[in-house]
């Protein structure tokens, strides 16, 4: 990334901060539904330990359906606000993606961090590799972050935005599960998922960043 991507980049970013502050109330969902979703379970299950793998698949469900809540608003509260066009017309495709990816991986991994504390209490107990179950929870949720970046890009405008974005966003973020629920088990001491799930995950990640900024390119100036 070059001096003056970056810089718009932080400039985008900074601008997503302060405009969260106004339209916090999908981001307060998300978290909501997080929260809601962990303690009926919590409360079903009566102190029931769970297997280490249905722990990390409930996890991993929590943080996907939690993330949906809120990652599709990304462009959809600047076209509610009436500044799409303009952010059109004065922002480069790239600072513009990246300073909202950037923005929406802070957001959500803020959540995991959150969240994650209270699922290990409540749900999970023993966790066996706490490095590795803290480097699977960040590059997971990058991945969810830069599908949800692009994939809320791809449903501009649709009129059925919420039911199409979350039917893009599970083929696309499947790659990121699977590893991540399989590296999470192992964290959480059941049978050890290969490291190189870790690195794979690593590597979709970066397919995934590439293919975004390749394709919003398009997606920016012919729209």
């Amino acid at each position: 990334m070059n001096a003056s991507v970056w810089a718009g980049t932080k400039l985008v970013l900074m601008k997503e901060f302060r405009q969260g502050m106004r339209f916090k109330a999908s981001w307060a969902a998300m978290l909501m539904f997080a929260l809601t979703t962990l303690s009926c379970v919590s409360l079903a299950l009566q102190g029931a330990a769970l297997s280490p793998k249905l722990a990390a698949a409930l996890l991993w469900v929590i943080l996907f359906f939690a993330s949906m809540v809120g990652a599709d608003r990304v462009f959809l509260d600047e076209e509610a606000a009436g500044t799409l066009l303009a952010l059109r017309v004065y922002g480069d495709s790239q600072p513009v993606l990246f300073g909202k990816m950037l923005y929406t991986y802070l957001v959500l991994l803020a959540m995991g961090l959150f969240i994650l504390p209270l699922f290990l209490m409540l749900l999970a107990g023993n966790v066996a590799e706490p490095i590795l179950l803290v480097l699977t929870t960040a590059l997971g949720l990058l991945g969810v972050a830069a599908a949800g970046t692009l994939v809320a890009a791809l449903t501009i405008g649709s009129a059925v935005h919420g039911g199409l974005f979350s039917i893009l966003m599970l083929p696309v973020i499947l790659p990121v599960f699977l590893p991540a629920i399989s590296l999470t088990a192992g964290a959480l001491g059941g049978e050890a998922g290969s490291f190189s799930y870790l690195g794979g995950l690593a590597l979709y990640d970066m397919i995934l960043m590439v293919g975004a900024s390749l394709l919003f390119d398009y997606l920016w100036y012919e729209e």
